[in-house]
């Protein structure tokens, strides 16, 4: 994997996000500008004319350094691109007005240069500690590891391996980066493969494309221990279902070591609280730039494995027993 060779002074993100992320993308945005040793251009990219009304005047409140700059896009100027840029794929184009999470794929792309650099941020993070981003690949990918798997619909996941396309294992995308230089052809190829506008409207279908993407391109994870997903693991369901607060459950997590934090799920919810309690520890920098982890397949028989398993544990009631 070559590493982005001409890394811009001013690191290029991307957040697609509506209005209604503000309870905890305020906090994400707020430690980034706080803790961010990289000078950024950020770009939120949302929904209505009212969301973005009511993201400019968040994030005016926000104390960003002058150095950095932002600003917010709404649906419709992404749509406008969109008529030019993806008119050659049609699948694509139709894929941005499923599900609203789906648009972290195509809409970046609509506004970057090409080859630029793009830092795709999910509105659920977290930075609680001094760090640079890590170096963008000039091609390849680079996620966030979380175990185990949340690559669903099972039948979206089984038709991508019908079709012979292989998925990666353990993706998550908190954080994704890459350059403006994706196969676009290939992406609508798939898209199309995974079902077209047939598609369940599900959020997890992201996690699909992202996964297909990943082993298709090369790259790998971003390393967990300073880019960290938390897990919505066995032990962490049943602290839950008995009624153990989120502020004492993030308490486990060694935040002194991280760039990044990716809050997914129910955890998004805590992280409001825990920084306003003043929960998490004095920032310290975290600077290394750490290689990154060559990305692990999932095989189709590993997959079907899991799938036995979960349909076991669905049978004997355990899903209702750690629901809270």
């Amino acid at each position: 994997m070559n590493l982005y060779s001409e890394i811009s002074p001013r690191r290029k993100l991307y957040c697609i996000l509506g209005a209604n992320s503000l309870p905890y993308a305020e906090k994400a945005f707020e430690s980034l500008a706080a803790r961010c040793l990289d000078n950024f251009d950020l770009t939120l990219i949302t929904d209505t004319a009212a969301d973005k009304s009511i993201l400019t005047e968040a994030m005016e409140k926000l104390q960003i350094p002058s150095q950095n700059s932002w600003r917010v896009c709404s649906q419709a100027e992404a749509d406008e691109r969109a008529l030019t840029l993806l008119a050659p794929y049609p699948h694509l184009a139709s894929f941005r007005f499923g599900h609203p999470c789906w648009r972290k794929i195509t809409d970046p792309i609509l506004f970057a240069q090409p080859d630029e650099e793009m830092v795709i941020l999910d509105p659920d993070l977290y930075f609680p500690n001094h760090f640079r981003f890590e170096p963008t690949p000039a091609s390849g990918l680079l996620l966030m590891h979380q175990p185990p798997s949340c690559l669903l619909p099972h039948e979206v996941v089984v038709r991508a391996y019908d079709n012979g396309i292989r998925l990666a294992h353990h993706t998550d995308i908190g954080v994704a980066q890459s350059c403006n230089n994706l196969d676009l052809e290939w992406l609508d190829w798939l898209v199309g493969q995974l079902g077209g506008t047939s598609l369940p409207r599900s959020m997890h279908v992201e996690s699909i494309v992202w996964a297909a993407l990943a082993m298709r391109v090369g790259g790998g994870y971003l390393n967990p221990e300073h880019w960290h997903c938390w897990r919505n693991s066995q032990r962490n369901r049943l602290l839950v279902r008995f009624g153990v607060s989120g502020r004492t459950i993030l308490r486990t997590e060694r935040f002194n070591t991280m760039k990044c934090f990716h809050g997914g799920g129910i955890a998004k919810w805590w992280i409001p609280e825990a920084v306003n309690a003043g929960d998490f520890p004095e920032p310290v920098e975290v600077l290394a730039s750490q290689a990154p982890i060559p990305f692990e397949e999932l095989t189709r028989k590993t997959y079907e494995k899991s799938q036995l398993i979960k349909n076991l544990a669905q049978r004997i009631g355990y899903y209702k027993l750690v629901k809270p």
